[in-house]
């Protein structure tokens, strides 16, 4: 339960802080944003679980910053039960594979030159991509197959949540030009920033009246 548990914490405030770091540098998605989950929630409510499905933007935000940041940047170890040629390699039976999920989220050939690019708008044009569609290898930042992360049900909306929750109350802003925050990522099992996020918030003027 430790390990279920440090793990689902863990990974989702990972992909929280690169959500918020990613929309603190594009000022236009986080007013894009901000104004859908307002004109969903209102002014004076709290953001509820069910607003989720109404704000479509805010899945395109989440899916972007799962496709640049998977939470894990290598799948877990596989071994080959036998021996096959993939995509023209060929890999003997009983070989250890170590998917990149990292690499294959900014695979230019697939998301086109702009593949390092935060765009959230990509995901507009076919809004019903899944994460965790099982026939999609695209990007796979919960794994795929019988082998997935059980946890991806849950961590999707979690994310949603914090993230529509955290825009709608507060406003946010850094010390210093916002375009030039450090996006590096340290090296791990995880994917966190090298340079810890420090953002201000301030209470929007609705919830301060």
């Amino acid at each position: 339960m430790q390990d279920l548990f440090g793990a689902g914490l863990d990974r989702i405030s990972i992909s929280l802080e690169w959500a918020m770091s990613e929309l603190l540098r594009h000022p236009r998605a986080m007013k894009k944003l901000k104004e859908e989950i307002g004109s969903v929630v209102g002014q004076h409510w709290k953001v509820k679980e069910s607003d989720l499905a109404n704000m479509k933007y805010l899945h395109c935000v989440v899916k972007e910053t799962l496709r640049l940041y998977p939470a894990a940047p290598l799948a877990i170890p596989h071994e080959s039960a036998e021996t096959v040629t993939v995509g023209g390699y060929f890999i003997p039976k009983k070989t250890m594979l170590m998917v990149n999920v990292w690499a294959i989220g900014r695979d230019p050939k697939v998301w086109g030159a702009d593949a390092s690019e935060f765009k959230p708008e990509r995901f507009m044009v076919d809004e019903h991509v899944n994460v965790t569609d099982p026939s999609n290898f695209n990007m796979i930042p919960f794994g795929a197959g019988r082998r997935g992360c059980p946890g991806a049900s849950m961590a999707i909306p979690t994310v949603q949540l914090a993230l529509a929750q955290l825009l709608h109350t507060f406003d946010w802003r850094v010390d210093g030009d916002p375009s030039q925050l450090d996006m590096r990522e340290a090296c791990g099992l995880t994917i966190p920033r090298k340079v810890p996020l420090s953002a201000f918030p301030k209470l929007t003027s609705s919830f301060a009246m």
